[in-house]
């Protein structure tokens, strides 16, 4: 084999070899072996390469790929192979210098061509394997949205869960085999969906019905199935603001209860991570749910008590302690994790404010009372009925 990487990734669209770029064209003439799932393998003419059949599941390709090293190869992979495609797992396995790619023109950029929607701000999700509770975070009236979906099937799937969430007034339309001689169009609404469907297909969604969720962090308590456990919702856009979740960082919620703090921390950003350690199995169980229903089903829960449930994880950027606060945790804490790791924790109790205030003399960072009162009905009038005071502490360990 002549000097270069052994491995090219090719994206191919449904019009096979036509429009393919030269370099793609190329690298499949130079080829000894093309390997791709049987739809795409199909697309191509005769070629001297041997072909070969990506197996099921995906997982065995990959083993059977990295078996060809020596020959010169050609993984297929579905329009862009590095947006929701299969570039970036391929890649992550071979060092830079086994491979390099071609990419097609996506299917997001087919869709949004055929829509005539401006594709930055439209957002673009694949859903192969994928729950379709990820919607959730997205669903709002007016917003446009580009879906890719595992086969026809879960077309209606769909439509079940838009009209289940109160969005059955949205648009659908469903373009299959884009940019083939099979490209056929169908809309409907998506409680009224009307025909069957086959792979590959991407679905296009115009959101009508509502509400949607906030932006912002404070979503409202009953968004959240809780035993009464949970960070009520000022206290909790307090928290979170505290916490300041940037994108890639990931947090620690100690104490989970209902899971509120971590999923809207993964709210902030789809690039962020949590994990969240609770105790009691039942509310470890209702924190799994609630963030699969909110679409943050990226959530780790660990159920077990800290600081011992905390051996072997990764490390966090944040800590939040929203249960189980005492001395011998904050100090486990600060001897385990890297300087400059941000802590917030609140306390309730007389006891833990206590801990809390003589930890800020020792340690630094910066403590506030959270004072809250609603109105409430006092027999013919109205006064206000003040809930328990929360001590925050917010610093670095």
């Amino acid at each position: 084999m002549s000097e270069g990487p052994w491995l090219t990734i090719v994206g191919l669209g449904e019009d096979g070899l036509n429009g393919l770029p030269p370099a793609s064209r190329a690298a499949l003439d130079a080829a000894e072996l093309v390997i791709g799932p049987p739809r795409h393998l199909s697309l191509l003419p005769d070629l001297s390469a041997e072909k070969v059949s990506w197996p099921v599941p995906f997982s065995e390709g990959l083993i059977l790929l990295e078996s060809y090293r020596g020959r010169r190869a050609v993984a297929l992979a579905s329009g862009d192979p590095f947006w929701f495609g299969a570039g970036r797992v391929i890649a992550e396995r071979l060092s830079p210098s086994e491979w390099r790619a071609f990419p097609g023109v996506s299917t997001f950029a087919l869709a949004a061509a055929r829509m005539g929607w401006a594709i930055e701000r439209v957002a673009c999700l694949g859903l192969h394997a994928a729950p379709l509770t990820r919607l959730r975070p997205h669903l709002a009236p007016r917003a446009r949205l580009l879906l890719l979906l595992r086969d026809g099937e879960a077309v209606s799937d769909l439509s079940r869960y838009l009209t289940r969430m109160g969005f059955g007034e949205t648009q659908v339309t469903v373009l299959e085999a884009l940019g083939g001689p099979r490209e056929r169009h169908s809309a409907f609404r998506a409680d009224a969906p009307e025909g069957s469907f086959s792979h590959p297909l991407c679905m296009a969604l115009e959101i009508a019905g509502g509400p949607g969720l906030p932006c912002v962090p404070g979503r409202d308590d009953d968004a959240f199935e809780s035993d009464g456990q949970i960070t009520k919702r000022p206290v909790r856009a307090m928290t979170l603001s505290a916490l300041a979740p940037r994108a890639g960082e990931r947090l620690w919620d100690i104490g989970g209860g209902s899971g509120s703090i971590a999923i809207e921390w993964l709210l902030a950003h789809p690039a962020t991570e949590a994990i969240s350690i609770e105790a009691r199995a039942d509310r470890a169980a209702r924190i799994g749910s609630n963030a699969a229903a909110l679409g943050a089903d990226r959530l780790t829960v660990v159920r077990g008590t800290a600081p011992k449930a905390l051996e072997g994880l990764p490390p966090p950027d944040a800590v939040f302690v929203g249960g189980g606060l005492n001395r011998a945790l904050l100090e486990d804490l600060a001897a385990r994790l890297s300087r400059g790791t941000r802590l917030v924790a609140n306390a309730v109790t007389l006891e833990s404010e206590a801990l809390l205030t003589q930890w800020q003399e020792e340690r630094g960072g910066d403590l506030m009372r959270i004072e809250l009162a609603e109105a409430a009905p006092l027999g013919s009038r109205r006064a206000w009925r003040a809930s328990y005071p929360v001590v925050q502490y917010r610093g670095a360990l």
